[in-house]
């Protein structure tokens, strides 16, 4: 008998003849795929690896994976360094994660892409994962804010489309949103949510909605602190320091900067959209000025901060 039907029959006993055959339905999520191998990734992949998910992490950009290699083996060498892994369970994590650049490799029981937030490209790729995957593979969006809804309208079986938004940095970040399409099935919904616990992270069900909880709320957080920069000449370093002092552990400037501008940009320009360009929702002149000059944070090497220096 496996761990994890262990731990499902030790449950068992203690709960009823119904959540009996809900628990034994959840835990059919046994290996994950994920598309796109950037910041996050390839940050999902170790969350999942790291809890014993046999993982395949693609990307069609050959640096872009070589490059989450590099990444992996570093992250992993950081916990071998704090005694939280040895030499030996680094290597087996490691190994567990298949790296391809074939989007055809990317066969599991659930397949979650981080790649560019628009919506045709995600749409597009579903249609391919949905004819190499059975019926009920889940197909599962790490999007920050486009609808589920509409991602999920022209995919075959899109009762089995579902959001699941993970923050970054994601193997360290506890937090991650369900979101519910208005197609998902309760099937589906409650295998992600299993799968969030079996990977130690807490997850929160979401409606479908621009922003979804996180973004919809932390938007002002982003918007208000560029236009105090704008509007009052207020250094960015001034911002920071005052949010941090008051308990944030990061800074709105700093946190852009992690994130990506151009990844902060596109969710502010899509719930603006969503919102019928409601005006507390636009996205400032300093964002759209950082992107445009290719100055996205910590990836580039420069956003509102230098990290050449």
């Amino acid at each position: 008998m496996s761990e994890r039907l262990f731990t499902v029959t030790i449950v068992l006993k203690k709960k009823s003849a119904l959540l009996t055959q809900q628990f034994l339905f959840l835990h059919m999520i046994k290996n994950i795929a994920v598309v796109g191998a950037g910041t996050m990734g390839s940050g999902i992949a170790v969350a999942a690896a790291l809890k014993n998910f046999p993982v395949i992490l693609c990307d069609i950009n050959d640096t872009v994976l070589a490059a989450a290699q590099k990444s992996i083996d570093k992250n992993l060498q950081y916990l071998v360094d704090k005694q939280k892994l040895n030499a030996g369970e680094k290597a087996a994590i490691f190994q567990s994660i298949r790296f391809t650049g074939t989007i055809n490799d990317c066969k599991a029981d659930m397949v979650l892409e981080a790649i560019v937030e628009k919506l045709e490209v995600k749409v597009s790729l579903f249609k391919q994962l949905a004819a190499i995957n059975k019926e009920d593979c889940i197909l599962a969006s790490n999007t920050s804010s486009l609808s589920i809804t509409a991602i999920q309208k022209d995919i075959p079986c899109p009762q089995r489309v579902a959001g699941m938004h993970f923050f970054n940095p994601a193997n360290i970040m506890k937090l991650v949103e369900v979101v519910k399409g208005e197609l998902t099935s309760d099937d589906s919904t409650n295998q992600l949510l299993a799968l969030c616990r079996e990977i130690e992270k807490v997850p929160v069900l979401c409606k479908d909605a621009p922003g979804f909880i996180v973004n919809r709320v932390a938007r002002h957080f982003y918007l208000e602190a560029m236009h105090l920069a704008l509007t009052n000449n207020t250094p960015v370093e001034d911002i920071d320091a005052a949010m941090e002092a008051a308990g944030f552990k990061m800074g709105p400037f700093k946190l852009m900067d992690l994130i990506g501008m151009d990844v902060n940009l596109a969710v502010s320009t899509s719930l603006y959209e969503a919102f019928n360009l409601e005006p507390r929702f636009k996205p400032s002149p300093l964002q759209i000025d950082k992107v445009t000059s290719g100055e996205l944070g910590r990836k580039t090497g420069k956003g509102f901060y230098d990290y050449n220096k």
